[in-house]
């Protein structure tokens, strides 16, 4: 998957799944120096309750495969000093939570992965080029506990990281999959 990394990306946040049917995963951040990937942070987070799948759909409860831009972020919570285009807006975040306490504070801060949406709109935003069968709304937020309904989950400490480092400027993209896939290519 490296090879579908573009060429002038010099941040990549990896999702290394553990397996195909499986919701727990590390989260590692590399930022390139020089011609290599040097592996600066790392957390254990989670993806879909299902596990992975390289044909995503609405509700089907996996993380979709692939290698996607990052571009915006926001949440619930001020700016903790986002170097991507940041909205707060706690109406917004607050309508799509569940009502477990446990999930109260999932998008607190999230990172907006560019899987069937419009770049530089809000995260929250439910526009869905690719139809809305396609699924969308798959961000990195924070975790809690387990598998999600498609996004990838990491502590408070690593999205916090994660909006402090990530520059535009860098192009930043995650690359995300189960192990399996990852290796092969």
């Amino acid at each position: 998957m490296w090879s579908q990394v573009p060429a002038g990306t010099r941040q990549a946040v990896v999702v290394y799944g553990e397996g195909q049917e499986s919701p727990d995963s590390l989260v590692v951040l590399y930022q390139k120096q020089g011609p290599t990937w040097v592996r600066t942070a790392s957390w254990p987070a989670h993806n879909g309750r299902l596990g992975w799948t390289e044909d995503h759909s609405m509700d089907d409860e996996r993380s979709p495969v692939g290698v996607f831009t990052l571009t915006d972020a926001g949440g619930s919570l001020a700016d903790p000093g986002s170097r991507l285009r940041y909205w707060q807006d706690d109406n917004a975040y607050s309508t799509m939570l569940l009502p477990e306490e446990a999930h109260a504070h999932d998008f607190d801060y999230v990172i907006a992965i560019d899987y069937n949406r419009l770049k530089g709109a809000p995260p929250f935003d439910w526009s869905r080029p690719d139809g809305v069968e396609r699924g969308g709304g798959i961000w990195l937020h924070l975790d809690h506990g387990d598998g999600t309904s498609a996004c990838v989950t990491v502590p408070e400490a690593g999205m916090k990281k994660l909006l402090r480092t990530l520059d535009p400027a860098d192009h930043p993209v995650v690359v995300m999959g189960d192990r399996e896939h990852l290796h092969e290519s």
